[in-house]
């Protein structure tokens, strides 16, 4: 079996890919690299990693007709809110464009694939009041990051529905663990967290510490890319990926102290312009399937701790 990933040299990908390559299967990558590094995947045979945009559609087409991949896992995406306000033609071109011709690829050279997974945001619900944030709440973007993520889950439900490709997006909530970059513009607090931790810097809060989020553990999210993978019964499905947990950030900053065994300084400050007071996913969908969140917030933040002490 063969498998592409797409941004598959970042955080979530390297590690996707080394689950993938523990079950013996032969891992290709995407990457640019301008979030990636080739660090966190020296387990890849250097002949199976491109070094490429994923916008470059001649080069990504020359790729499948060299290829036929059982499974491909489309990560790679402008992450930059901010950055998707101030380039939307560019970002339109990397976050949708480059999900359509992947999509497209797939039905001119690839129709025996086994499963295409794209990995969509949380983001899509903005600022709703309802909670949990269920598959079938209403939508309610409130940028174009979430609006792109929003349309390829589209595109990717309508090649299944019109084309039979077995599609399936996952939409992530807080995700961490071992080798998120604190200094991306996607990463989660927890990563920002423990490096003023680990550096005793000033950390500061915008609001009053009390909203909350879905903090997902990396092995968490593999366990769901794994099901999903390897199941005949997702096909043209949205998921969400959380634990059905709400945590506070004050509660997490507590984790952090009792880790450490001392405090750094800390401010709150007026919380930010769209920033989302409470969220947390509701898992049930991906339940049925055999989901089960192994980690709580403590463990989870234990583990990547211990992992980053190494």
């Amino acid at each position: 079996m063969k498998a592409l990933i797409t941004g598959g040299a970042g955080f979530i990908g390297s590690h996707i890919a080394r689950k993938l390559i523990d079950n013996n299967i032969d891992v290709h990558i995407i990457d640019n690299l301008s979030t990636g590094s080739l660090e966190n995947i020296p387990f890849v045979p250097q002949t199976n990693i491109y070094i490429k945009d994923i916008s470059d559609y001649d080069y990504i087409e020359s790729i499948f007709q060299k290829h036929e991949f059982t499974f491909v896992i489309h990560l790679a995406a402008m992450v930059s809110v901010v950055e998707t306000i101030e380039k939307p033609l560019q970002s339109n071109r990397i976050n949708i464009d480059a999900s359509i011709n992947l999509l497209n690829l797939i039905k001119e050279y690839n129709s025996n694939i086994k499963k295409f997974v794209f990995a969509s945001s949380a983001a899509v619900y903005g600022k709703l009041d309802g909670l949990p944030k269920s598959v079938d709440s209403q939508i309610n973007t409130l940028s174009p990051y979430a609006i792109q993520k929003y349309a390829s889950e589209q595109y990717t439900k309508i090649y299944h529905d019109l084309y039979n490709i077995p599609t399936v997006s996952l939409r992530f909530f807080n995700i961490y663990g071992p080798r998120q970059n604190p200094k991306s513009d996607y990463s989660g607090v927890l990563s920002i967290l423990n490096q003023k931790f680990s550096e005793k810097e000033k950390f500061t809060f915008f609001g009053d510490g009390e909203q909350t989020r879905d903090f997902v553990y990396i092995d968490d999210l593999i366990q769901a890319f794994w099901l999903v993978l390897n199941s005949d019964e997702v096909n043209g499905e949205i998921f969400n990926v959380g634990t059905g947990r709400q945590t506070a950030l004050n509660e997490v900053f507590d984790v952090f102290q009792e880790y450490y065994n001392y405090s750094i300084p800390y401010e709150y400050k007026d919380e930010r312009k769209g920033d989302i007071k409470y969220s947390y996913a509701d898992i049930t969908k991906l339940e049925k399937i055999g989901y089960s969140p192994r980690y709580t917030i403590n463990e989870g933040i234990r583990e990547y701790l211990r992992y980053n002490k190494k």
